[in-house]
């Protein structure tokens, strides 16, 4: 599990960080000008650079969870600390994916056009959520490690 965790926490601060400096650049770019020209032009780099982070945050989870032996549990009844801290993260992560998608889609479909209000309403829904979302489930991986 050694390189697993390490790979694993080297990409949530990636994850978190870069979603912390987009939420940070987003607050500071009031003005519409500024914001059609900063972007597209780090937006692209970014939802690589994000998407790779996020590859590496399931597949390393994932086999952290699979060499424990915590596949199975997971999906049984047993209920226990760190198994319904486990669960919930999980959940939320999926959460996360799915607005990650949604957020994609609308950004690649949007590169150099305007955004229609529903898909701008969705864009930074979706950011805003996955932004949130990001801190709760740190704050379960804060709880796991704690426990164990």
């Amino acid at each position: 599990m050694g390189w697993s965790l390490h790979l694993h926490m080297v990409a949530a601060i990636a994850w978190i960080g870069g979603a912390f400096f987009m939420f940070m650049l987003g607050v500071s770019l009031r003005k519409k000008e500024d914001q059609d020209a900063v972007y597209p032009r780090i937006g692209p780099i970014y939802g690589y650079f994000e998407t790779a982070a996020l590859i590496i945050l399931l597949t390393t989870g994932y086999l952290m969870i699979s060499s424990n032996g915590l596949l199975d549990i997971l999906f049984s009844n047993l209920s226990n600390e760190v198994i319904d801290a486990l669960r919930m993260k999980l959940y939320i992560v999926a959460v996360i994916v799915v607005l990650t998608v949604i957020h994609m889609a609308i950004s690649l479909k949007t590169l150099h056009r305007e955004k229609t209000p529903l898909q701008r309403l969705f864009s930074k829904g979706s950011s805003m959520g996955i932004f949130l979302l990001n801190l709760i489930v740190l704050h379960y991986a804060m709880v796991l490690r704690d426990i164990l």
